[in-house]
């Protein structure tokens, strides 16, 4: 492992993403990211040099439709069952101040 997470490094994590941790939860903080970084260092060790890399995680693919012109709702018909409605809108209840 190239470098050990300390006290030093937690307190600049903690910083930059606005944190603050007790003495305790340092410790705790810094042996979760060794033992992290422990496990990223023994996947370094493995022999990837003719493993081509992962681009898409299966090999299925998307079979798209063409887009077809049909029958559509008439704006009279579509409102008809809206709860709360204009001449030719749906009304909705005020989200943001």
């Amino acid at each position: 492992m190239a470098e050990k997470v300390n006290e030093t490094i937690i307190d600049e994590i903690a910083h930059l993403a606005r944190l603050e941790f007790n003495a305790e939860e340092k410790v705790q903080i810094a042996n979760d990211l060794n033992r992290m970084l422990g496990f990223i260092d023994k996947l370094n060790e493995l022999n990837t040099y003719e493993i081509e890399p992962l681009i898409y995680l299966s090999n299925e693919h998307t079979v798209l439709r063409e887009d077809e012109v049909g029958p559509s709702l008439s704006t009279k018909e579509a409102l008809k069952n809206a709860a709360k409605k204009d001449s030719d809108y749906f009304k909705a209840p005020k989200v943001i101040g």
